[in-house]
């Protein structure tokens, strides 16, 4: 397997995880997005979003982080991701695309460039966005943990849901977001930092951190 992913991308990072827990190993391909690389005429034949993470396995080429972490739970099953019963299924899925759809598409590289190219938002507003969007949308998962708390996101085991959070926090303390409001998250998030899996995939290890 290869996938090609830049190293701050979290959308990759949550591709990563899944793959360490699965201990699968996959020829890392870096695609640099501040560089614009995505852009490329020879990217442009892998990927016609121009977008990261794809993972290329064999003669499969897949996009989007969600879609592959599910395509690798259901040709490498263990162990497993999402849990058996199909309403806990539901809830791990819910919490992930708390973060990877109402969160991440408001604060990822494309539209922020956006923001500060083409309407010409200053730097300090630029974050200001940021900030309320990753802060309020982590509110609302701060709030599904408190109401069943686990070792993790669901239970005592990582699921899809933890390989969305963490990358998630690690934007957000990028962008100096306001965590001390989340106790749960940061909770959850401490409990996936001591695993390897979460831990040897982080951005600052990757071969083309800077």
């Amino acid at each position: 397997m290869e996938l090609y992913n830049y190293f701050r991308s979290s959308a990759s990072y949550r591709v990563r995880i899944a793959l360490a827990l699965k201990g699968l190993d996959y020829e890392y391909k870096p695609v640099h997005l501040a560089r614009n690389e995505q852009f490329t005429e020879s990217y442009a034949a892998v990927s016609a979003a121009r977008l990261v993470p794809i993972l290329r396995d064999g003669e499969h080429n897949l996009t989007q982080s969600l879609a592959i972490i599910e395509y690798l739970e259901e040709t490498h099953p263990a162990p497993p991701l999402l849990p058996a019963a199909p309403a806990e299924r539901a809830r791990v899925r819910g919490l992930a695309m708390d973060i990877a759809c109402e969160i991440h598409p408001l604060n990822n590289l494309r539209v922020l460039r956006y923001l500060a190219r083409d309407l010409k938002i200053g730097e300090d507003d630029k974050n200001r966005w940021y900030r309320h969007w990753v802060e309020t949308g982590l509110e609302v998962v701060e709030r599904q943990l408190a109401a069943r708390p686990g070792t993790y996101c669901h239970g005592d085991t990582p699921t899809l849901a933890d390989c969305v959070l963490v990358p998630q926090i690690f934007n957000a303390r990028r962008f100096d977001c306001r965590l001390e409001h989340v106790p749960q998250v940061m909770r959850v998030f401490d409990a996936c930092m001591k695993l390897d899996a979460f831990g040897k995939t982080r951005p600052e290890l990757c071969p083309d951190a800077e």
